[in-house]
């Protein structure tokens, strides 16, 4: 009803419906569907036969159970399936009981498949919108992938395909919320191959008890990798090998980080070799011996300060460097034991009261020239540093650049980290500065040429050890007393080699 001039009333507007937007494929001909149905059932087959190989390989522990349970249940019926889960049930409780740590070990892959479910799959599309870690184009979303899993314990191992344009970086700006977001701890981040990386989702420390010096070697002869010298273990279970021959190494740590376990970790895996004179040790202590004096019988040659002896000891060993070099020119590439030189190590506790703190500055240049020769010459001719300091400054060492590997024990403040290991290597999960005072020894690891830090933590050589260590050096006989240890449940208490 259409109102007069000045009525109140309108006409209602026409009633606008969308019309149905319908596949493509329903306008095609009837002959044209018939041709493609065979194409459509094969693509629908094939899809379905990947989806269950999909779940076979993320899941093949649930996957066997589940196709065994049925064959039971087929055969027998619901009382062998019930029973059979009773006894493996009962089994499982009792091997729980006598031996957790292989239980654990052997049960893994369950562990696998119930965390990527519990945790991972259910809410990883929502982890990664909230983290900013998906990608928009022409109006579809784009999610990185969930690849395998592994869950070891102490840690998760969760494989990622990165959207393209990502890059490592940008997760590891995120660790952090990745951690809290599932649980962990702590995350770090790992490059795989190009545009796979895993994730490392922290749980426990298996670093944390202390780690026993190991048997020495019986017999003579015993010859030693000098390019693999265990000297304590990974997080992963793996040895710590330190590369002596072709390398120098820097180790920086805080007062009780655990430098001295370091130091006599290195001496006792080369023991085999000191006693036969294969390797031969040069120290210098500036604290007047408190830390090198406990076993002056495995060095050669040790300067007990920072004055003129150890600047000679310095230039001796810089002046041998560039002998050796004269004598295996047009021989030799690089030192062996088939060479008949034996190797050189040197130790230098307290480096920076050698090559900073002292007050002579004819001494100091001389000892930061001689120190810069042995390091930056010394690889071929088989010389190498074994360097310990507090202060990782600049000022303090002006040439960590010449050590290959670098030891991050116990530090302060997270810039050194940085200073010790590199720009970017805590941002891979290096937080050096995060040990606690309780695991002495425990260091981060970075090698040149080598992306990823390692985490370890050293042997532990007692007052007891290193007494065992000189008479099995200089080959006595003498009978090895225990030193008394007041609380016989903190084993720091047996000498001071965590200083």
């Amino acid at each position: 009803m259409n109102g007069g001039k000045g009525s109140r009333w309108v006409d209602p507007a026409p009633l606008e419906v969308a019309r149905p937007r319908l596949p493509w494929w329903t306008m095609l001909p009837g002959k044209v569907k018939l041709v493609l149905a065979p194409v459509v059932l094969v693509g629908l087959l094939v899809w379905g036969l990947v989806k269950l190989a999909r779940l076979c390989w993320y899941y093949p522990t649930t996957v066997t159970l589940g196709l065994f349970a049925a064959a039971v249940y087929a055969v027998g019926g619901r009382w062998w399936l019930g029973g059979l889960v009773l006894a493996l049930g009962v089994a499982g409780f009792v091997w729980w009981l006598r031996g957790r740590d292989s239980f654990y070990r052997r049960v893994r892959w369950v562990r696998t498949e119930f965390r990527r479910v519990a945790v991972y799959t259910q809410q990883w599309r929502s982890v990664m919108r909230l983290s900013n870690l998906t990608g928009t184009a022409r109006g579809k979303e784009h999610l990185p992938r969930l690849r395998r899993t592994r869950s070891e314990g102490w840690r998760d191992k969760v494989r990622v395909r990165m959207i393209k344009g990502q890059s490592p970086e940008q997760w590891e700006a995120h660790a952090s919320g990745l951690a809290h977001s599932f649980g962990a701890s702590s995350c770090r981040v790992r490059v795989v191959k190009p545009g796979v990386i895993e994730l490392d989702l922290i749980h426990s420390d298996p670093l944390a008890t202390v780690l026993p010096a190991p048997a020495l070697p019986e017999g003579e002869g015993k010859s030693v990798d000098l390019r693999k010298v265990v000297i304590g273990r990974t997080e992963t279970g793996k040895p710590w090998a330190l590369r002596l021959q072709g390398g120098q190494i820097l180790a920086v740590g805080v007062q009780g980080a655990g430098k001295g376990s370091v130091l006599w970790a290195v001496l006792w895996a080369l023991a085999s070799m000191i006693r036969s004179g294969a390797v031969r040790v040069f120290g210098i202590d500036p604290k007047g011996g408190m830390e090198l004096g406990q076993a002056p019988e495995l060095f050669t040659k040790v300067a007990y300060d920072n004055g003129v002896a150890a600047v000679e000891l310095l230039e001796e060993i810089a002046e041998e460097v560039r002998a050796r070099a004269a004598r295996f020119r047009g021989v030799l590439r690089s030192w062996s034991l088939s060479s008949g030189e034996p190797f050189l190590l040197l130790v230098v506790d307290e480096l920076a009261d050698v090559i900073a703190y002292q007050t002579d500055k004819r001494l100091r240049e001389r000892a930061q020239a001689a120190l810069q020769t042995i390091t930056s010459q010394g690889r071929a001719p088989g010389v190498a540093v074994l360097a310990l300091v507090q202060d990782p400054r600049k000022e303090i060492v002006p040439f960590r650049n010449l050590f290959g590997t670098k030891i991050a024990l116990r530090l302060d403040e997270a810039v050194q980290v940085d200073m010790v290991l590199g720009d970017g290597v805590r941002a891979r999960g290096a937080n050096a500065h995060e040990i606690p005072e309780s695991t002495p020894g425990v260091a981060w690891i970075k090698e040149d040429g080598k992306r990823a830090p390692v985490r370890a933590r050293a042997f532990y050589p007692t007052d007891t050890n290193l007494t065992e260590l000189v008479h099995y050096v200089t080959n006595s006989s003498a009978t090895v007393i225990a030193f008394p240890d007041n609380n016989s449940g903190d084993t720091t208490n047996d000498g001071g080699t965590a200083a």
